[in-house]
């Protein structure tokens, strides 16, 4: 008889700890609603301690529900600001699943109840959306304070808590790459990716650029580019990308494929032509190179780089006579050096439009002003020659000449 009446006492106690337990909760609801949210924060962190109500995912929710108003109107906006919110956001995961990750049970459909603007308070979400509004909102405010640290961390806790926002994912990914956090910046671009119907240029430009430049893996730069191309095939840009990283990667004929079938969709594209006279260049085709950089010129006159490999063809070429002038024989000297000279002379003065062109565009250039001076001296244009000699005097001083 004693041992029963213990044990009926022990049931007894063991139920007037979950019934406890069991008013904490809904004493923490209580609060919550009234909006004493740090003492129903404490009650529920104290139901979570117990085997019964700690086991149950509606506790789970109405902790996420609480930090996420705690969350919400916390104006400070800091780092604890946002570790708040990534712990509301575990809360949220912790309750679905508990449910098993069925979408379709009360709870679930509670967690994913929309918010509505202009809807009453109690047709509203307090779930995950809300908290990713909030987080939106926090980035928001910290992204036009211009702190893009604090703004990429609050873009990327509503790009977790919502994925298939597009914008949202864009914007964690654009604010990581601004603050160099390319980890970051890769992973978000990468998710847009695989979104159907969605616009994937800037995010595979991105990618692309962060592959090329931050990360120095031409490689993986070109994968991107080869993937993009195949969504986009007709983007100028996409395949300007390309025939930069097969130049860099030094895959010349799949290069040359590639720009003369970018011309045919794009002929006055000054970027390609210059890549294709640099490719005729690099081949021993000078005429050739000539020939395109002269296209890009025409497509583009204010096109600096057009301009000074057009002028340095020139060069190359009037350079080339003068070193057979210097080696003939005495008796070729006689008969051949007088309209070889000439020769150079011509191509000297054909260099001078594109080289000046070229200085206009890049006025503080010292190593144009320095190719004008010398080809105005060849060609003894004395006017010239005191002006360039006085504009490099003032920017490098009186021994220019002997650096």
């Amino acid at each position: 008889m004693k041992k029963l009446i213990l044990s009926l006492a022990l049931v007894g106690i063991a139920s007037t700890v979950a019934f406890g337990q069991k008013k904490v909760v809904r004493s923490a609801e209580k609060n919550f609603s009234r909006g004493n949210l740090e003492e129903a924060y404490t009650e529920i962190k104290s139901a979570l301690t117990d085997e019964e109500t700690g086991a149950q995912s509606e506790t789970y929710f109405i902790k996420g529900k609480i930090e996420t108003q705690i969350f919400e109107v916390d104006s400070s906006n800091t780092e604890t600001t946002v570790a708040l919110g990534r712990e509301a956001q575990q809360s949220f995961i912790k309750t679905f699943e508990m449910e098993n990750t069925d979408s379709t049970s009360k709870v679930s459909q509670d967690l994913y109840k929309e918010v509505v603007p202009d809807m009453p308070p109690n047709f509203q979400g307090e779930g995950v959306y809300r908290l990713k509004n909030a987080a939106f909102n926090k980035a928001i405010a910290k992204y036009e304070e211009e702190d893009m640290e604090l703004s990429h961390e609050f873009f990327s806790l509503a790009a977790d808590l919502d994925p298939k926002d597009t914008s949202i994912v864009f914007n964690a990914g654009y604010t990581a790459n601004m603050i160099s956090n390319t980890e970051a910046a890769k992973k978000y671009f990468t998710k847009l990716l695989v979104v159907e119907d969605y616009n994937k240029l800037n995010a595979y430009y991105f990618l692309i650029q962060i592959a090329s430049a931050e990360d120095n893996d031409p490689e993986e730069a070109y994968r991107v580019v080869t993937e993009s191309r195949v969504e986009y095939p007709d983007d100028k840009g996409l395949a300007e990308f390309e025939i930069q990283l097969l130049l860099q990667l030094d895959k010349m004929d799949e290069a040359m494929i590639s720009i003369e079938k970018a011309l045919e969709n794009d002929p006055n594209n000054s970027a390609i032509l210059l890549r294709y006279g640099y490719l005729k260049e690099k081949s021993g085709d000078l005429e050739g190179a000539l020939e395109e950089y002269k296209k890009a010129v025409v497509a583009d006159p204010e096109f600096f780089e057009g301009n000074y490999y057009a002028g340095a063809i020139y060069l190359d070429k009037a350079r080339d006579i003068e070193t057979e002038v210097n080696n003939l024989s005495d008796d070729d000297w006689e008969a051949k050096s007088e309209g070889m000279l000439e020769q150079a002379n011509n191509l000297y003065v054909e260099a001078l439009p594109y080289f000046t062109m070229a200085s206009d565009l890049q006025p503080d250039n010292t190593d144009i002003m320095e190719i004008l001076y010398r080809v105005h001296s060849r060609l003894k244009n004395d006017a010239k020659v005191e002006e360039y000699n006085k504009r490099l005097t003032e920017i490098l001083g009186e021994n220019w000449l002997e650096r």
